[in-house]
């Protein structure tokens, strides 16, 4: 798939007042600092769509994209920052859930996951949640060139026998770097056939 055309379109805390289509979406959620809207401008290959920040926790809202004039990218806010307040963490968890299971336009939830680091429970925990409430994900581990290619070969895989513990089947793996674009070709391939499908 190429991308010609990614624009910002609206950002907002309600998932009541996104954007009035029959576009489908591809939300892409993780931990603070997992390199999220790195990777957003490196699929879309913008340097800037998507603000990125040193400072962790820094997107607070539900972030809609328009790509090709055809579908969204939504940049959710990451989850699990421990310096946020209690009342904010629930306020972003009710945010982010509610976007995820009221949303119909959402076609694919990308998980996005530190390559580099083991299994986290908030990771997992979260991606149970995704399977009870029968959520259609993928997981998108990220930073892939911060190791040699048989060091993240190995994180990988451990992680991947660590899901199979409790998952009968583990749903679409990403392997990607945004600063050498790796895994670009092989997401925009697989949204271009999501989009080929009726939304439900």
């Amino acid at each position: 798939m190429t991308i010609n055309d990614a624009k910002f379109e609206v950002s907002n805390s309600n998932v009541g007042k996104c954007p009035d289509t029959h576009c489908h979406e591809y939300a892409f959620i993780g931990r603070s600092n997992v390199g999220k809207s790195s990777l957003i401008n490196m699929l879309t290959n913008r340097k800037k769509l998507a603000m990125t920040s040193s400072t962790p926790g820094k997107t607070m809202l539900i972030n809609h994209f328009k790509i090709n004039d055809s579908w969204y990218i939504v940049d959710l806010p990451g989850y699990g920052y421990a310096r946020r307040g209690k009342e904010s963490r629930d306020e972003l968890r009710q945010m982010i859930e509610s976007y995820i299971l009221q949303r119909q336009q959402m076609t694919n939830l990308f998980l996005l996951i530190d390559s580099r680091h083991e299994p986290q429970k908030i990771d997992l925990e979260f991606m149970e949640w995704l399977g009870e409430n029968e959520v259609p994900f993928s997981i998108v581990f990220t930073k892939m060139d911060k190791m040699g290619p048989e060091a993240g070969k190995k994180k990988v895989e451990a992680y991947c026998d660590k899901l199979l513990e409790t998952w009968e089947e583990l749903p679409p793996v990403f392997l990607t770097s945004s600063e050498d674009g790796r895994g670009r070709e092989a997401i925009l391939d697989y949204i271009d056939e999501l989009n080929k499908l009726p939304l439900i």
